[in-house]
């Protein structure tokens, strides 16, 4: 007889002549029971979804449905058919990535909206919303699915660790060239600094030997003896050497002549030649 959608105070006969039917116009909540598609690429998918629906036209949907569990039923065919569609047209590797440029969930799910809501509307309902809770493998399939999985990202692991010994060896290269003319630049700047060192020391020798030539004869001719003189050595030199004249005490006093054959109480030696053994 009427439909009445605003509040207020309204009067009517009793039963049976006149009856009130009362039909909710909040949002409501349908959940599809999980179903078994097809992707686009032919892979085996199960999806469970659920939408929202409102009632729009209150006379409509009282003849054409008549309740909330006849708006169910309706739901059930068309969510599931439109879903079905719309997932056999997108691949599976745009339905689940981690690229969020690749992914078309979104607007797939919006299209299932769309059509899901033009074919409710004649029954005086629409569907405002169309999501998934879940989005798996048959249970059969699963370890088939999962065995490709660990074989593509091992397979990704090589192909990363491949890439990273690469890069390490072109690292390795760099270091090693780099090392190479560092220590070429630090040896050239040492052996430089070498030669300046030496000239100043030979600078410094040639001053002193300036300055007093017997001091720094009798100087460095003790250096010497520091150097190649030890436990057991035995060294046979001319007798004009100036090595023994500070190894022989006599001679300290006065220069050695080719008379002078003894050094330190020994016989002299043939063919003008002194022997100095030192023993321990």
């Amino acid at each position: 007889m009427r439909v009445i959608t605003e509040p207020g105070l309204y009067a009517k006969l009793p039963d049976p002549v006149q009856s009130v039917v009362k039909i909710s116009n909040q949002l409501q909540v349908y959940t599809l029971p999980r179903t078994e598609f097809l992707s686009g690429d032919k892979k085996n998918i199960v999806a469970e979804a659920y939408a929202t629906w409102q009632v729009t036209d209150v006379l409509a949907f009282l003849k054409n449905v008549r309740d909330l569990r006849g708006a169910d039923l309706r739901l059930n065919d068309i969510v599931r058919a439109e879903l079905g569609a719309a997932l056999g047209q997108v691949e599976l590797g745009r339905l689940v990535t981690v690229d969020a440029s690749q992914v078309k969930l979104p607007e797939t799910l919006a299209a299932v909206r769309e059509r899901a809501a033009a074919r409710t509307e004649p029954y005086g309902f629409t569907v405002t919303d169309v999501q998934l809770k879940e989005l798996t493998f048959p249970q059969a399939n699963l370890p088939s699915v999962f065995q490709r999985m660990r074989s593509e990202r091992e397979s990704i692991a090589r192909q990363f660790r491949s890439e990273g010994t690469e890069e390490a060896a072109r690292i390795r290269a760099t270091a090693d060239t780099e090392k190479a003319q560092i220590l070429a630049t630090a040896n050239q700047e040492a052996a430089e600094t070498r030669g300046r060192a030496d000239a100043d020391a030979i600078a410094v020798y040639a001053q002193a030997f300036g300055k007093d030539k017997e001091f720094y004869q009798f100087s460095r001719t003790l250096e010497s003896y520091g150097k190649f003189i030890d436990e057991g050595t035995t060294l046979i030199l001319p007798s004009d050497s100036e090595l023994l004249r500070y190894l022989d005490p006599r001679s300290v006093l006065s220069p050695p002549s080719a008379a002078d054959a003894t050094v330190a109480g020994a016989p002299p030696s043939p063919a003008g030649l002194a022997t100095v053994e030192e023993r321990p």
